[in-house]
């Protein structure tokens, strides 16, 4: 057995274990607070990322985005202070709202729309992952419940219902709700010019790209995927006094004299699919840690997730647009063919294009967003990985994490510096629009 794929099943056989443990630790007492609701069943969904086929980065991000806004809505539909994003974001309509004069009880609505986004959007998980499911919605629902009228119940659970399927109906437009093949055409034509991207994997599903279409799924905040476009790479030279071989000997050296510190870097963001909840997932438990340490309120957790699901997606759609456009050749590659031969990089280069680092345009959206809701000066420590035994890094501010996760992949042999760079001001781009949202009445 290969070492990737045992580090695969044993991340398999880890990330179960960790579903099982998460509805046996469950609380049981009653009048549970409506956003832990949200939040258990968010750590619930980390867990299902790690185990379920097709969820690469763009796939989890796209699904962050639509539970954010469902479990925002749910919220939104009862308060007097929090606005609709119906009509805000791209072809969300009015949406289903609550009958007025009657009475609901959010944690109900809360944890009826969670049960159904998780089930839709996590419908090809493993059977371990639905039994778990269910499992979490029964000992979930038996908490909300107690001592709710069996009328406010009934009501509530009703309501769930129908504007979680209006929220999972609007996601159905986006273009991205299908991904065969695990996101790899079975049909794509390499281009065979100098420069562009050739595959790096021997795994023959792997020959073809991921997701070479995501570009031109539909954001949900930004006007289109090509709204944050980048500027052209450094043009493609195999000289030795060119800007571009200059770049690859940055990362050809950058790996050849790596520290302790470099490693443990490069390591703790790689979070790669099928180990770890994927550099979006990463994020999503950088704001559950965050809105722990705040002690957040249920307006605050519900805005802080579905404006970080949004960026994460739009981030992603918005990085595959660059991608394909430019379809830049990896490190590996050139530095093979061009300075050694015998090189290698730390980490698993991916399967698509370089330019730009998606680790960089997600961490550069992901920190906008987070900074908009809980400013430039808050400190905190990332315990995202402390269960795998990685140990927990400490950020002065989000700027400090994104920053990190950035040139992590230049550390890991993965990224030239362009790249890690102008992500980062592309994730600020599109963190523009979702920062526009207005969430307050």
């Amino acid at each position: 057995m290969s070492v990737v794929i045992r580090r695969a099943v044993l991340g398999l056989v880890f990330a179960c274990s960790c579903l099982l443990s998460l509805v046996a630790a469950a609380p049981t007492q009653a009048a549970t607070p409506p956003q832990a609701v949200v939040t258990g069943w968010y750590k619930l969904i980390l867990e299902l990322v790690r185990h379920t086929s097709n969820y690469s980065p763009p796939v989890a991000a796209r699904s962050f985005a639509y539970i954010g806004v469902t479990s925002y809505e749910a919220v939104a539909s009862g308060s007097d202070n929090l606005q609709s994003l119906a009509g805000q974001l791209n072809r969300l309509k009015t949406l289903p709202s609550r009958e007025k004069g009657a009475i609901y009880d959010d944690a109900v609505i809360l944890n009826t729309v969670m049960e159904f986004a998780v089930t839709h959007f996590f419908d090809r998980t493993g059977p371990t992952g639905q039994h778990v499911m269910k499992k979490m919605a029964k000992r979930m629902d038996e908490e909300v419940t107690q001592g709710v009228a069996p009328d406010v119940v009934t009501r509530s659970r009703a309501y769930g219902q129908i504007l979680s399927q209006a929220v999972f109906d609007w996601s159905q437009t986006d273009g991205g709700a299908t991904v065969e093949n695990m996101g790899f055409p079975l049909d794509y034509k390499v281009s065979d010019k100098p420069g562009h991207w050739v595959p790096t994997s021997l795994i023959r599903q792997q020959q073809a790209p991921l997701l070479p279409e995501w570009g031109k799924v539909l954001p949900l905040a930004m006007p289109a995927g090509s709204t944050c476009r980048l500027s052209e790479p450094p043009e493609y030279s195999e000289k030795p006094d060119s800007a571009f071989y200059k770049d690859a000997d940055e990362v050809y050296a950058a790996v050849k004299g790596l520290t302790d510190e470099h490693r443990t870097i490069a390591r703790f963001w790689s979070d790669d699919p099928m180990l770890s909840p994927t550099p979006p997932g990463h994020w999503i438990n950088i704001a559950l840690i965050v809105l722990d340490q705040q002690k957040a309120d249920l307006p605050t957790t519900v805005d802080t997730l579905a404006r970080l699901g949004v960026a994460l997606s739009d981030a992603f759609i918005g990085c595959w647009d660059s991608k394909f456009e430019f379809d830049l050749i990896r490190p590996i590659t050139y530095i093979k063919k061009n300075i050694d031969p015998n090189w290698d990089a730390l980490l698993i280069t991916p399967p698509f294009p370089e330019y730009p680092s998606g680790h960089s345009t997600q961490s550069g959206a992901a920190a906008s967003a987070m900074t908009h809701i809980f400013g430039k000066a808050l400190a905190f420590d990332d315990s995202t990985h402390e269960a795998d035994g990685i140990k927990p890094r400490h950020f002065a501010n989000f700027r400090a994490a994104a920053e990190e996760a950035a040139i992590s992949r230049l550390y890991g042999g993965i990224h030239f510096r362009p790249a890690i760079e102008r992500g980062l001001t592309q994730g600020e781009c599109i963190a523009n629009y979702v920062n526009a949202l207005k969430t307050k009445k």
